[in-house]
């Protein structure tokens, strides 16, 4: 292995830590002064994205901590590793977001009937700087979120507060405009519904990991059709492919050939994944050859019958 190929996801890695540090701190310092300038202005969605600043906060820690624990190497307990400590933070993330767009969406629904004065001036100043902050702090954490769910977990998050200090900025200037002060509720509710959203997207595909699920943009019946092309190959059954992480992808199968000699197997073999890792981003496979003439399992397997019931019968 090379020494670059060896260091490179490990100071990847520290570089995606970093920034989500440099994120949490931003987001902290301000979280104190926003909330205190929604406060004095009396407005709900300076209060409300302050709220939501703070989850942020707390979201980029779990991130960041989950980071560091997945950079541990296996060992003989934690033979995958601590991959899925990301997708665990992922799924704490989003969890805890929808919880807390729905408290919003309430909160936002009661101001509804009964608005109160809000500052208009405070509301489009402090907003205009939460802007600001959220457009750097989400870029900071965006490098690399397309291949790991515990960063885009985080990255929505932000992303959420863009759009959500973006309405209060909107609303301000609704109401410094047409005296209309129920506007900062029903930005309030609009930032609820977006919150919420966000989070069911993470959360949705957060479940489909942990139960083993194969990936969304992978269809099945296609890799039957790839692996059944390469030469040799007479079947393909108890096939399974899942996800560690949303980057780190598994197959196991058996696949029936010719009886042959374990030199030419072990070339069935490399062709295959070769097959699977280039055109479907596997990097882990588990393969059992079978001769002709063995008795086939189901494609997919059936974990819970395949072998019987485990236990001695009575007499």
């Amino acid at each position: 292995m090379s020494s670059e190929h060896a260091h490179g996801p490990f100071l990847q890695g520290k570089s995606s830590q970093f920034r989500v540090a440099l994120s949490m701190s931003l987001t902290l310092i301000f979280v104190v002064f926003e909330a205190l300038a929604g406060y004095r202005a009396n407005s709900l969605a300076l209060l409300t994205d302050a709220a939501h600043n703070l989850t942020d906060v707390i979201a980029l820690a779990v991130s960041w901590y989950a980071m560091r624990i997945a950079a541990h190497p296996p060992n003989s307990s934690k033979t995958f590793g601590y991959h899925r400590v990301g997708i665990l933070a992922a799924l704490l993330n989003s969890t805890t977001l929808a919880l807390i767009a729905l408290g919003v969406m309430y909160e936002a629904y009661q101001r509804y009937l009964a608005p109160p004065d809000v500052k208009a001036d405070i509301l489009i100043v402090v907003g205009a700087a939460a802007f600001v902050l959220n457009v750097v702090t989400a870029w900071l954490v965006s490098h690399g979120r397309e291949h790991d769910l515990n960063l885009r977990s985080a990255f929505l998050h932000l992303l959420g507060d863009v759009f959500s200090t973006l309405g209060a900025v909107v609303a301000g200037i609704g109401i410094w405009l047409t005296g209309l002060h129920w506007l900062d509720p029903l930005a309030s509710f609009l930032i609820g519904l977006l919150i919420l959203w966000n989070a069911w997207t993470i959360l949705a595909e957060t479940v489909e990991i942990l139960l083993e699920s194969a990936p969304r943009d992978i269809d099945m019946s296609m890799i039957v059709r790839d692996l059944m092309r390469i030469p040799a190959v007479r079947g393909v059954h108890d096939l399974h492919v899942w996800s560690l992480s949303q980057s780190l992808r598994m197959l196991s199968a058996h696949v029936v050939t010719d009886d042959m000699p374990i030199g030419e197997a072990a070339a069935i073999l490399t062709d295959i994944k070769d097959v699977v890792r280039r055109r479907y981003g596997i990097v882990h496979t588990t393969l059992q050859l079978e001769c002709v003439g063995c008795d086939p399992d189901h494609l997919y397997g059936d974990l819970g019958h395949h072998h019987g019931d485990p236990r001695p019968h009575r007499h």
